[in-house]
């Protein structure tokens, strides 16, 4: 997606309003306008990447203290007992602007779930397949990876197992 056409690069330049909580010269945080608590804040680099893999490592690590920065001022303001900090990477993660963005949520003790790991549904595996899992990622490239299609992603969503994804169709 082009600059022009982001949701978030519109904000960044003024062109949709948003109400801004947070700006250096990088990075925004802005309150989400679907909040998951009161102060839920999206921070956002000012550069457009739609995959944090695309990011070079320079403005990657301009981004990280934005958001420790955000997430302090969001649970001290809130008085929240914790703050969830999620951020997902492609629409299947649940990615709905293809921008990079954290979500910095506050959380409470009188709330759950506590995190998507506790929504999720565990996928058992062995020492045999987690050493192949291992051995996989080790040897994985960095950077973007080629889009995935669809009988590969329909065949990662219905795996139980490493076997699952690694046996041939």
């Amino acid at each position: 997606m082009a600059e022009g056409e982001c949701l978030f690069c519109a904000i960044i330049q003024g062109k949709i309003p948003a109400k801004m909580v947070y700006e250096d010269s990088w990075n925004i945080g802005f309150l989400d306008i679907n909040p998951r608590n009161p102060g839920h804040t999206l921070v956002v680099p000012k550069k457009h990447y739609e995959f944090l893999s695309e990011m070079t490592n320079e403005d990657a690590s301009r981004l990280l203290p934005a958001v420790k920065a955000v997430a302090s001022k969001v649970r001290n303001a809130t008085q929240a007992q914790g703050v969830s900090i999620v951020q997902n990477n492609g629409q299947a993660a649940g990615q709905a602007v293809a921008h990079v963005h954290f979500h910095v949520i506050p959380r409470f003790a009188t709330e759950g779930p506590v995190a998507m790991e506790a929504i999720m549904p565990v996928k058992k595996m062995d020492e045999q397949s987690l050493d192949k899992m291992a051995a996989l990622v080790k040897s994985a490239p960095e950077g973007s990876a080629p889009p995935v299609q669809e009988p590969k992603a329909e065949k990662l969503a219905k795996a139980k197992t490493l076997e699952d994804l690694i046996k041939d169709d």
